[in-house]
C-alpha cells in the first residue's frame, strides 16, 4: 500500500495592476527560492482553518506589500506543488508544498516590501524569460497560468 504524503498549502496572488502588469517580488537569501522571485502569498497560519481563503491570500498579499486595495478574484486560476529541500528547513526534512494561485487586482503600484523580500518590480508575464526569474512551484504555476503546460 502506498503511504500518503502530506503536504503544507501555501495561497499565492498573481497581482495585476491597472496596466496589466503583475507585481513579483525578490526572496531574501537563504530559502529555497534564493536567486528568485515570488509572488505575494504564504501559508495558512493554524488560527486561520476555518478563515475564507480569499481572505489569507488577502492578508498575505497586504503583509508582503503594504498593498490594501486588492481585490482577489474567487476561484484559483492555476496550482503547483514546491519543494523545500531540507537544507534550508529548520529540522533538515523536505516540505512539500502545494500551491493555490488567486488572480487579484490593485489600482496601486507603490510597493513597501517586507523583511521577506528585497525588491518588487511590475512586469509582463507575457515574453518574460520565466526560467530566470522563476523556479520551483512558481516556475510550474506561471507557466501553467500562462497556458505553456497543462
Amino acid at each position: 500500500m502506498a503511504q500518503r504524503d502530506y503536504y503544507q498549502i501555501s495561497l499565492k496572488l498573481i497581482l495585476r495592476s491597472s496596466d496589466g502588469k503583475v507585481l513579483i517580488l525578490r526572496v531574501v537569501d537563504g530559502g529555497s527560492y534564493e536567486g528568485y522571485w515570488d509572488f505575494p502569498g504564504g501559508r495558512i497560519n493554524t488560527d486561520e482553518f476555518g478563515a475564507d481563503l480569499l481572505e489569507i491570500v488577502k492578508r498575505e498579499a497586504q503583509e508582503e506589500t503594504d498593498i490594501s486595495d486588492i481585490i482577489v478574484q474567487p476561484k484559483p486560476v492555476t496550482y503547483a506543488r514546491h519543494l523545500i529541500p531540507g537544507r534550508v528547513t529548520k529540522d533538515g526534512k523536505d516540505i512539500h508544498v502545494f500551491y493555490l494561485l488567486f488572480e487579484g487586482k490593485t489600482n496601486t503600484k507603490d510597493v513597501r516590501i517586507s523583511n521577506e523580500h528585497t525588491d518588487a518590480q511590475w512586469v509582463k508575464l507575457e515574453g518574460l524569460p520565466l526560467e530566470e526569474y522563476f523556479t520551483g512551484g512558481n516556475l510550474e504555476g506561471v507557466q501553467r497560468y500562462l497556458g505553456k503546460i497543462s
